[in-house]
């Protein structure tokens, strides 16, 4: 037969695997193939290889191959978590970005990390023993008899009752799973528990809660190194820590998901505000406030009373259902049907800085990362057809302006129609190229998702990655033609006839509450000059002899708008130095009496101990170039 590998044909025998085409064409670096390509699908290699089938492998050291190493992993663990405990019960067991998990029900049984060393002796002991991955098609009768003391996997089994079932067996243990899985166990060498936590089955509070315990595996013992450092660093990092310590923010019991700001916080979350409102005044957007609560009906017209209401506090006013907003888009729309709208008026942008309310699970809230109240930081475009690339292409500028500030990367994704939309293909196929071509005109490099859009329009998501390694999803631009025609949007076309205009929803910081948090790990604290609450500490060395000329310093560095403080404790001045550092002030001045002499100042830049001394006038405009650049250091 024939098959195609590395866009040649190559002659093969019949019935040959991954291993068998791996011989033939890869046969020096066989070991680095784990999992074969085959028709744009990755399978095991044990997949059986037909007649014109367009093949690669997956290799050790990309994305891919990392994936499968964890969801390997994952079932390991639970063979040796079998063993150890013979009478557990498993949910899921998927990878994660960043290794896997596995829900367990240990009946009476509790697990902590101080277990973490005996399964983990017994995971190598299981992955010695070189079992294989061994996929098994079952139907439902088959699937019963394997899982019959499982009430979980009998859930899924009743739910599947007229499909064909795929699971996994390695040695003793089995499990469903769509796979891929790598060849055999011996390949997981070096892996690590990491945390254990509690995770109702299938993610809903009526059911059981599971108790998950998460790990993570890698290819070398110096890459697993690396992460677990990387990990102890984001401990340290995290924002829940900091804000307590830099006087940042709180949640209380007295309201869980809806965080306190104080004194300092509220500095560093204006500055983001307001750096917010400067770039969109530039790039021609309008901003509005839309109403914190509106009527049901308008709520029922959006489709949010049907389709998200348990996510939504409502409440009655003057006999009447009322819900506070879980988004801004309804109030956008109202806002652009407050005037009739010619196509000249487009692109028309407005944006708004919208306090939205959506109740999510306890267990899912995080402190600022997950909470019940935030700020988002929403904009609405109302678009021809014809103008949705041009005013992406301007979108797109715009992110690589602010996400540069903060010292993000990103990746794109493009999310393309899925089985049920509304719209015409035609739009679908013109918009999908209209996003893709942004992508390429702005310079910018995409991944799809296919069949993953909104079923009202396509999207661009983008994937932002801080200093920790990790992914965080901010910035989105999804085309909207559900919306517009719900309510009815119209704007005269210069034939004179009502058209419906395309509605771009676009983020760029998402929740600013969020992104605080992600700034606070990403600075581990250390903001910025133009964010930090506390911009330049003062310290004399002497409170008699020079703390009057602290004051002054301090006076003409605060009348041109520098947050400055002056540290006149009767500490040592090796403890307010070190304080000053704990607190990770960007700027702090020691003056004596050379300083008070020269009229000059002595200053350190938060994280070096190098000292220079300039005149005064000369670090205004040293400070003025951190603020108005927004250096990073």
């Amino acid at each position: 037969m024939k098959i195609i590998y590395q866009d040649k044909e190559i002659e093969c025998q019949d019935k040959m695997n991954g291993f068998d085409l791996a011989k033939l064409v890869d046969n020096e670096n066989k070991k680095e193939d784990i999992a074969v390509i085959i028709n744009e699908k990755i399978s095991d290699m044990r997949s059986e290889l037909k007649e014109g089938d367009k093949v690669s492998f997956v290799k050790i050291g990309t994305p891919e191959a990392f994936e499968i190493l964890n969801h390997s992993t994952s079932h390991l663990m639970a063979q040796a978590l079998k063993h150890l405990y013979p009478d557990c019960k498993f949910g899921f067991g998927p990878a994660i970005e960043e290794g896997y998990y596995y829900d367990v029900d240990f009946g009476d049984k509790t697990i902590t990390e101080a277990d973490f060393p005996a399964i983990e002796a017994e995971m190598k002991k299981c992955a010695k023993e070189n079992n294989a991955f061994i996929r098994q098609d079952l139907d439902a009768d088959e699937a019963r008899k394997i899982f019959h003391d499982n009430p979980y996997k009998m859930e899924l089994i009743a739910e599947h009752e007229n499909e064909k079932l795929s699971c996994y067996t390695q040695g003793d243990f089995t499990d469903f799973c769509r796979g891929p899985h790598l060849p055999s166990t011996s390949l997981i060498k070096h892996f690590k528990l990491l945390s254990v936590a509690g995770a109702y089955w299938r993610g809903d509070s009526k059911n059981k809660q599971l108790t998950r315990i998460y790990g993570t595996s890698w290819w070398s013992e110096e890459e697993l190194k690396e992460h677990l450092d990387i990990l102890e660093r984001r401990k340290a990092n995290d924002h829940r820590k900091l804000g307590r310590d830099l006087g940042l923010f709180f949640i209380s019991d007295y309201g869980p998901g809806f965080p306190f700001f104080l004194p300092n916080g509220m500095i560093v979350k204006n500055a983001l505000l307001e750096y917010w409102r400067e770039v969109h005044r530039r790039y021609g957007y309008l901003e509005i406030e839309t109403p914190t609560i509106l009527s049901r009906e308008l709520w029922e017209i959006s489709g949010h009373w049907d389709h998200y209401k348990e996510n939504m506090y409502t409440t009655k006013i003057d006999g009447k259902d009322f819900a506070i907003k879980p988004m801004n888009c309804p109030g956008a729309i109202l806002s652009y049907q407050s005037s009739i709208r010619s196509y000249r008026d487009l692109p028309l942008r407005f944006a708004e800085l919208g306090h939205v309310h959506r109740h999510e699970a306890s267990g899912a809230l995080n402190g600022l990362f997950r909470v019940r109240a935030f700020t988002q930081d929403d904009t609405h475009i109302f678009v021809r057809p014809d103008q949705i690339e041009d005013e992406v292409k301007n979108i797109m500028k715009l992110f690589d302006e602010v996400y540069d500030v903060f010292g993000l990367s990103y990746k794109i994704v493009l999310s393309t129609r899925p089985e049920s939309y509304i719209g015409t293909p035609e739009f679908w196929d013109k918009a999908e190229k209209a996003l893709a071509q942004a992508c390429t005109d702005s310079g910018h490099e995409y991944s799809v998702n296919p069949g993953d859009g909104a079923f009202y329009g396509p999207k661009l998501d983008f994937k932002l990655r801080d200093s920790m390694g990790r992914t965080w999803q901010c910035g989105t631009i999804q085309l909207d033609l559900n919306l517009p025609h719900r309510f009815g949007c119209t704007y005269v076309d210069k034939d004179g006839e009502k058209k419906e205009p395309v509605m771009l929803h676009r983020v760029v910081f998402g929740s600013i509450e969020r992104f605080l948090g992600i700034i606070i790990e990403n600075y581990g604290g250390a903001f910025p000059t133009w964010l930090a609450p506390v911009q330049v500490n003062v310290l004399p060395v002497s409170n008699l002899h020079h703390g009057q000329y602290a004051h002054e310093v301090e006076k003409e560095l605060f009348d041109m708008g520098i947050r400055v403080k002056v540290d006149d404790s009767e500490d040592k001045l090796g403890y307010r130095l070190r304080n000053s550092q704990v607190n990770k002030i960007p700027f702090t001045l020691v003056v004596g009496d050379n300083e008070m002499k020269d009229h000059s100042v002595t200053y350190r830049v938060f994280g070096n101990e190098k000292q220079i001394t300039v005149s005064l006038e000369e670090f205004k405009k040293i400070i003025k170039k951190s603020i108005d650049t927004k250096a990073r250091y």
